[in-house]
């Protein structure tokens, strides 16, 4: 059994990933991109949340992720309508966002990446969000 820390997984993950600043990735979905918060409600409660301020933004709790995204899977939301689909991934401060979005990417969807530095970073650059609570 080969063992390794978890800095060396994510540092394995990021390194497949074209990973996105916060302006970047507001870029992309307003050209098409699907962002999925995958933060817990609780999280999204005290720090703050993007779904209904970034048209098209999904909340999709990390323990779904990949069921909810896998083309194949009977309980695939209507975005995931292909392998090709841009799904970009936001967690708190981008090291969950990481692991997930190489699972994705794990499961063929080869445009799936993360915002680096996450919500926290997202919110910091004064884009659209709704306030905790």
């Amino acid at each position: 059994m080969t063992r390794r820390t978890i800095d060396e997984v994510l540092a394995q993950a990021r390194a497949r990933l074209g990973r996105l600043t916060p302006a970047q990735a507001y870029d992309r979905v307003r050209a098409g991109a699907v962002l999925v918060d995958i933060r817990p409600s609780e999280q999204r409660a005290r720090e703050g949340h993007v779904e209904g301020a970034v048209p098209g933004a999904l909340v999709v709790e990390r323990n779904v992720l990949e069921w909810r995204f896998d083309p194949a899977s009977d309980a695939r939301l209507p975005e995931a309508q292909g392998y090709d689909v841009e799904v970009i991934v936001l967690c708190s401060e981008g090291y969950t966002s990481s692991l997930a979005a190489a699972c994705l990417q794990d499961l063929g969807l080869s445009r799936a990446t993360d915002v680096d530095g996450g919500f926290v970073a997202w919110a910091a650059a004064g884009l659209p969000s709704r306030p905790p609570g």
